[in-house]
């Protein structure tokens, strides 16, 4: 059953199951070699046919990544997971700090990083040990002193209050059991005028029950997404302004491939969500 104290549970998982299987997906991904390819290499039509071009990169470049941004970081920091690029909407300045929620690998980071700069700094959050493991090391590749990753689950985030300029993150809050308080902890940890830009996938339609309560498909970004009305309320409910969510029209081209047994484009669309936390003396 879902957990029923949570008003906000899309998933048919509880919270604590739902927790589980999505570290224990995330652990796995965090132990393939550098060789291993990734989920979508699963399947006989899968998009590995090219020697030449990683899955990773293929997937990366679908999500709006370019050329530069691939060349540009180092080691195994680019997994080929996400919805988006966040950072493409999150106009980000030298000196800002930025926290990433469910940083993965790190690769969101490390770019980041190159745009804030020296004077900036980056902070990535992970509930997996595995990932922070695997994204400390990748942090050494690249020599991204301005980067940190620190463990913890979103909804409690480690980060001090008002110490962030603008929060990303790549298809990790549909992850979570309790959405409110991710964005609670948002609010909190940002500075006044501080700013959120996220990629996620937003529902358009009924989950199918057997997706549901599926624990794969709740691990995958596929079952535990809201609405955008829902998103909404929780986005206003936690003090923010100007909130903003923006379905992409072609993110079909690459959401209907994450399930074998449903085309999960029908009820799941990717999107931009963007908001702001009031500066002082704001109403």
């Amino acid at each position: 059953m879902p957990d029923t104290s949570d008003p906000s549970a899309e998933s048919g998982l509880d919270a604590q199951t739902q927790r589980t299987v999505v570290r224990e997906r995330y652990a796995r991904i965090a132990t393939e070699t550098n060789e291993a390819e990734s989920d979508c290499c699963s399947s006989a039509d899968s998009c590995c046919s090219s020697a030449e071009t990683s899955p990773q990169e293929e997937t990366a470049r679908q999500l709006g990544y370019s050329d530069t941004d691939l060349d540009s970081v180092d080691g195994n920091a680019n997994l080929g997971l996400g919805c988006g690029n966040p950072r493409a909407i999150a106009s980000l300045n030298p000196g800002d700090s930025v926290l990433d929620l469910g940083s993965g690998a790190g690769f969101d980071c490390f770019l980041a990083a190159q745009e804030v700069g020296g004077t900036g700094r980056v902070i990535g959050v992970d509930m997996t040990p595995e990932m922070v493991e695997k994204a400390r090391a990748n942090a050494g590749r690249n020599d991204a002193e301005n980067v940190e990753f620190r463990l913890g689950e979103i909804e409690h985030l480690p980060v001090s209050d008002a110490s962030i300029d603008v929060i990303i993150s790549n298809c990790v809050v549909n992850l979570s059991p309790n959405k409110p308080q991710v964005f609670d902890e948002a609010f909190r940890v940002l500075r006044p005028g501080g700013r959120l830009a996220i990629s996620d996938v937003v529902l358009t339609a009924a989950v199918p029950d057997a997706v549901r309560a599926d624990p794969d498909s709740v691990a995958s970004c596929v079952a535990g997404a809201s609405t955008i009305d829902r998103l909404e309320s929780m986005l206003d409910a936690a003090g923010f302004e100007a909130v903003r969510l923006a379905p992409k029209d072609d993110s079909d081209e690459f959401i209907r491939d994450w399930d074998d047994d449903y085309d999960v484009s029908e009820f799941l669309v990717s999107a931009t969500i963007t908001a702001r936390k009031p500066e002082d003396g704001d109403e």
